[in-house]
């Protein structure tokens, strides 16, 4: 997870991450009463943080709140889309294709992918 500057911690931005995570239902389902807090009392004391300690603490709620709020999808698409480019892009760079590299870092081709293996996984897997 990207780590945000102290001078990217403003009130606006936390105002930002603070709403989002009300409308999406995260705020009291999955942040403690002191991190809750913390975010609070930064919004209406601080206009941009300058702390190095506040940065920091702000920054692993604000890590624990992308990670709460991220898709199903797209953690699908990091644990089954990208090994899969990976490893498509390994095999078509072995067989001579030299383009193939930018297929790994690709996130259009990655999602492709994972849509690809979830249609085809109840149909071509055996029941064990």
């Amino acid at each position: 997870m990207a780590k945000y500057p102290r001078s990217a911690l403003s009130k606006e931005f936390l105002t930002r991450v603070k709403r989002r995570c009300l409308r999406r239902g995260a705020w009291f389902r999955s942040l403690t009463i002191t991190e809750r807090g913390i975010i609070n009392l930064t919004i209406k004391c601080v206009e941009k943080v300058r702390s190095r300690k506040l940065a920091d603490t702000l920054n692993d709620i604000i890590a624990k709140i992308a990670d709460i709020l991220e898709s199903r999808f797209l953690k699908l698409v990091n644990s089954i889309g990208v090994p899969l480019a990976q490893k498509a892009s390994k095999l078509a760079q072995s067989w001579g294709n030299e383009s193939a590299h930018a297929w790994a870092g690709d996130p259009e081709f990655a999602r492709y992918l994972t849509v690809q293996q979830l249609s085809t996984r109840g149909i071509f897997t055996l029941p064990v």
